[in-house]
């Protein structure tokens, strides 16, 4: 388990606590902080995985939604809504696009008709989304995020809804300031996917391949490869841990600068713990290419002349120079860009 600066921390006790709430409540959201790391993603996403298959009504939620290709990343919404009963269709719009809205019951089926505006193009099938809203939410979650305003407009737009429910703060950050209802943090912890973990082991269930897989991509990414200094004993037990749960072991791909202000190709990351060997210089080889082998007749023995002394002061002697180097369109009003809504017999709704 990570260690603590502070001895007040209990991760045996903070676990429990976590899995007792969620064994009370259903309904939850997970947020991850507006600009995440790959360490927070895989956390987040982890978490998700595993409170999706216990039954849990929860959603994962970022302000900014990440590029990633852990699984469950797909999952991640910019807007903070968690089930309910009322059912949203939901596509991309532009602002005159839609001539109006109508809907018509055929037997026991229940149309909902969007007609385009002459000339715009229509809506394909494959853009539409269908998702729940109106429901209540018991807890949040935050992920790595040291407080709540990094968590940008997500909490700056439902400040009422963080309010009025339970948070659960799961982070490493030094600076985090303790703001849920139960604070795990660990200051020390070189991870946060090591804290998700521990949480996961806690519910007592299994851990699957996959979440495996997301939690030590997030320990390795957050680690540098296990070169942070902040790695630690319990940071390796962690990583055999997820490696007995399935985890595939493999490096993560960091753009570190090299030494001349570059970063270093993809494709190089798997020689990053590799010592760095200096090109050898030899003398000959280059003496070798750069000179002719000739045969010289033999010569009498050299007789070494005088030295002769060099009189010249310290001022005289010239200093080679060094170099330096360097150096918006008119268009038509609101209403009737505003689709029309017609009910069942004809008439304008809206």
């Amino acid at each position: 388990m990570p260690q603590q600066n502070s001895q007040t921390l209990d991760i045996p006790k903070i676990t429990q606590q976590i899995k007792d709430y969620f064994t009370k409540n259903v309904s939850g959201v997970i947020i991850l902080p507006s600009k995440s790391t790959p360490d927070a993603i895989a956390a987040g996403t982890s978490l998700y995985l595993k409170l999706i298959e216990m039954g849990k009504n929860v959603s994962i939620i970022s302000e900014s939604i990440p590029q990633s290709d852990l699984l469950g990343a797909d999952k991640i919404k910019n807007d903070l809504q968690n089930g309910g009963d009322n059912l949203v269709v939901s596509f991309p719009y532009i602002e005159g696009t839609i001539d109006k809205v109508d809907y018509n019951i055929q037997g026991e089926r229940f149309n909902l008709v969007i007609v385009p505006r002459t000339g715009s193009q229509k809506i394909k099938a494959d853009e539409v989304q269908f998702s729940y809203s109106g429901g209540n939410i018991d807890f949040i979650i935050t992920i790595d995020a040291p407080n709540l305003n990094s968590l940008g407009s997500i909490y700056q737009k439902n400040e009422r809804k963080f309010s009025s429910a339970t948070i659960i703060n799961i982070d490493r950050h030094l600076i985090n300031n303790s703001y849920g209802l139960i604070n795990f943090v660990s200051k020390s912890s070189s991870s946060t996917s090591e804290l998700v973990l521990e949480v996961i082991k806690k519910l007592g269930t299994n851990i699957d391949k996959d979440i495996a897989n997301n939690l030590y991509y997030g320990i390795i990414t957050a680690t540098n490869n296990l070169t942070s200094y902040s790695v630690t004993a319990d940071t390796y037990e962690h990583i055999a841990e997820l490696l007995r749960f399935g985890a595939v072991r493999k490096p993560a791909v960091t753009n570190v600068p090299n030494s001349f202000g570059q970063f270093s190709p993809p494709g190089n990351f798997g020689m990053m713990d590799q010592p760095y060997s200096p090109p050898v210089f030899n003398p000959q080889m280059i003496q070798s290419r750069q000179q002719p082998q000739r045969n010289y007749p033999e010569q009498q023995q050299f007789v070494r002349p005088a030295a002769i002394t060099n009189t010249k002061s310290v001022e005289e002697v010239e200093v080679s120079p060094t170099s330096k180097e360097g150096q918006k369109i008119r268009g038509e009003s609101s209403n009737e860009l505003k689709p029309k809504i017609f009910s069942d017999s004809g008439g304008i709704m809206q």
